[in-house]
């Protein structure tokens, strides 16, 4: 006779014949609970047997027939597996059980029964899992950079760069955080992971799905700035999964930085956002992250980072976690190893995993196949070590899964657990990658085919889920959907330095139908901090990109505009405003809903310079030229038929003659041309160059150069376009 103890008042009679043995069984019960027994027998038909026993206990069960061996789990979904049976019925259930989620038996042909009792969620109190969230540019990977000196990870006399997590060439270039990262420092005994994130909205979707790791975040906040449009986006995110919430005012020794001011501004958002009381009572630092010292007050006069380290043990609560239960990880961030291959780097949820151990992997459309943790990682300090064995709770790294993707869920085969998918926020702009058709293609780049271009983006496709890309029905193309202009800049940017050549179309945004059949398009709230002199010229300029003014607030020398605008104004803003408030003016903004169309916007006023033929551009033709127009091109650059050499003070495009040179006679000296003096030309990033292009132009990327063109090169096909 078997038995086991549940939360139930009545005693439900179930029987375990005697042969073959019966294995031992565990016992398990609740103190304080009133408590009944559970008795098998193996004569009863099972569906009346288990019916019988539902409707005396009112619990939920589920009768499912697999295979010969069947699993029971107690908890607040309880399921009983039978042989023999195929019926399967749902039941109700009134309370939770008490002793956790994870209690199974195995029952084989009703001959003998094996209960296991598996771990209740405990706390993971050695570990804590912290990300750091706030605006671009208000210090996040700086203070990385000062926890990992506080915890001694490098030596004091060693030499490091600043801000040593941003190690991709690009981030370096541009200043900016573009990919989240890893790290692990131990602080009194405690593993804490930390997880940098980007700043910038372009890359909300990097934030969005790392959040998934954390169990409380370091909201970094300007002491002069304050909250700004991304500050507002992170920390929703962070709400919305309930994370422990840590304020951290740095730059205090910002000239005219108000830290009080700043947490008044933090608490009045947060409270807008819907935080519940608890996140409202959140810690708050102080900090010089440049300076290397943060402060429970600001002129507390300590300089060491010691309190953020304190803050972060006492307040970022440790993983609540099953660390008996099954196997449960999510790969959130997907890295690659030329000698290794795929890596997936997700938070162990439940159970323990091991090195060669088999795990069943779901991916986020439902297919299912197995496989093996060939290596299994965690993070300590700036990289990563091999372990044989991780515990719930960690944030690991796995090698082994073929064709890991983010979102993968690694489970027990015998016990698969489900969890929530991955989801981020919508693209709002597109773009179409083409190969190139430029007369000079496959001069300065390796990879130039069609095909290998769209191999390359699928496979971006498969690590980057904040990007959306598909294929072109006529096949002329592949249209990748991002965050914004630089979200998409970055992968082209990445791309030719890989060696790729290839032409991107004038960016659009992602338009959707609302189920009235309007037309909606995406607008975003833009914040402009401008000094008093130049607010009018700012608020103009918004004015002719569609810009609607929502508030506006000024101080003694600066004004803060609000603007909600489509975003198509955006594209090419940031170099209107500047230019009109003489590169004083600071501009921010965000994808914020989906509104209402507000009609055509008029493009690029002034026309541009065509080149007519193929070849390189003569200091003498291009000293002529730069009388009627600014030149995008210098003496001896190379320019083909159809390519944008200029732009025109007129309107209306400009067929030009970039290879005409002075005609040398007896009564002419070959000197003359010593005396031209031509003005530089305008040099274009990939950012602006995308923003300046019209629909019936292009973009050549190569690894060298970044090209404008018309999307028909010769004169002719031009010209017949435009009349149909």
């Amino acid at each position: 006779m078997a038995r086991v103890t549940l939360s139930s008042s009545i005693s439900v009679p179930f029987t375990v014949a005697a042969t073959p043995p019966v294995r031992p069984v565990s016992e398990v019960s609740s103190s304080g609970m009133a408590s009944s027994s559970l008795l098998v027998h193996p004569t009863t038909p099972a569906t009346q047997q288990t019916e019988s026993a539902v409707a005396i206990a009112n619990l939920k069960m589920r009768l499912v027939f697999i295979s010969d061996t069947y699993r029971c789990r107690f908890g607040s979904n309880i399921r009983i597996f039978y042989t023999h049976t195929r019926a399967c019925t749902d039941y109700s259930y009134s309370r939770s059980l008490p002793f956790g989620v994870s209690n199974i038996i195995m029952v084989n042909s009703f001959r003998y029964a094996s209960i296991y009792k598996a771990g209740n969620q405990l706390k993971q109190e050695n570990i804590r899992n912290v990300a750091i969230i706030a605006h671009v540019d208000h210090g996040k990977t700086t203070l990385v950079d000062r926890l990992l000196w506080a915890s001694h990870v490098f030596r004091d006399n060693q030499q490091v760069e600043e801000r040593v997590l941003d190690s991709n060439d690009q981030e370096r270039e541009r200043g900016i955080t573009i990919l989240s990262k890893n790290i692990a420092i131990k602080y009194k005994g405690v593993k804490i992971n930390v997880i940098d994130t980007p700043g910038h909205a372009d890359f909300g979707g990097e934030v969005e799905r790392v959040l998934n790791m954390a169990d409380g975040a370091l909201l970094i906040v300007d002491a002069y700035e304050g909250p700004k449009p991304q500050t507002r986006f992170v920390l929703s995110h962070a709400l919305q999964r309930g994370l422990r919430i840590v304020v951290v005012v740095n730059k205090i020794d910002r000239p005219n930085a108000n830290p009080e001011e700043a947490v008044d501004k933090v608490f009045d958002l947060m409270v807008e956002l819907g935080a519940t009381d608890e996140q409202l009572d959140f810690p708050v630092v102080y900090a010089s992250a440049v300076n290397g010292y943060a402060r429970f007050d600001p002129d507390d006069g300590n300089m060491d980072m010691v309190p953020l380290l304190d803050t972060i043990l006492e307040a970022i609560p440790s993983p609540d976690v099953d660390v008996d239960g099954p196997v449960a990880l999510q790969i959130c961030t997907v890295d690659h190893s030329s000698y290794e291959g795929r890596i997936g780097v997700g938070r162990l949820n439940s159970g323990k995993l091991h090195e060669k151990e088999n795990v069943l992997v779901v991916k986020p459309d439902g297919a299912q196949n197995n496989a093996q943790i060939r290596k299994l990682y965690t993070f300590e300090n700036l990289g990563k070590i091999e372990e044989s064995e991780a515990s719930a709770g960690d944030i690991v790294a796995v090698i082994g899964i073929e064709d890991a993707d983010i979102g993968d869920i690694l489970t027990d085969p015998e016990n698969p657990v489900e969890m929530d998918p991955i989801s981020v926020e919508e693209p709002t702009m597109a773009v179409v990658f083409e190969a190139s058709t430029s007369p000079l293609v496959g001069r300065e780049g390796d990879i130039v085919g069609a095909r290998q271009l769209k191999e390359r983006l699928m496979r971006e496709k498969e690590s980057n889920i904040s990007m959306r890309i598909n294929e072109l029905e006529d096949k002329s193309g592949i249209e990748v959907a991002g965050r914004g202009v630089l979200h998409l800049s970055v992968l082209m940017e990445t791309m030719r330095r890989e060696g790729f050549e290839f032409q991107v179309g004038r960016p659009r945004v992602v338009y959707k139908t609302s189920d009235a059949g309007e037309k909606l398009e995406p607008i975003e709230e833009a914040t402009v901090d401008v000094p008093n002199e130049y607010s009018g010229k700012a608020i103009e300029v918004m004015g002719t990109a569609g810009g609607i003014m929502d508030d506006m607030a000024s101080d003694e020398t600066m004004t803060h505009l609000t603007f909600r605008i489509p975003t198509r104004g955006t594209m090419g803003l940031k170099t209107r405003l500047l230019n009109a408030t003489h590169g004083e003016a600071m501009l921010f903004h965000h994808f914020k809903e989906y509104g209402p169309f507000s009609g055509e916007m008029a493009g690029r006023k002034n026309g541009g310079m065509i080149a007519m033929s193929t070849g390189k551009a003569v200091a003498y033709a291009l000293d002529t030229l730069q009388e009627r127009g600014r030149l995008f091109v210098g003496p001896g650059d190379e320019c083909y038929e159809g390519m944008i050499v200029g732009e025109s003070a007129k309107e209306g495009d400009m067929v030009v003659n970039v290879e005409k040179s002075k005609n040398l006679g007896n009564q002419r000296s070959s000197g003359a041309d010593k005396a031209i003096q031509l003005t530089p030309p305008i040099t274009f990033t990939l950012e602006e160059a995308l923003e300046y292009i019209q629909d019936d132009e292009l973009v050549e990327i190569t690894p060298e150069s970044i090209r404008l063109r018309k999307r028909l090169l010769s004169a002719t096909d031009r010209k017949k376009a435009s009349k149909k």
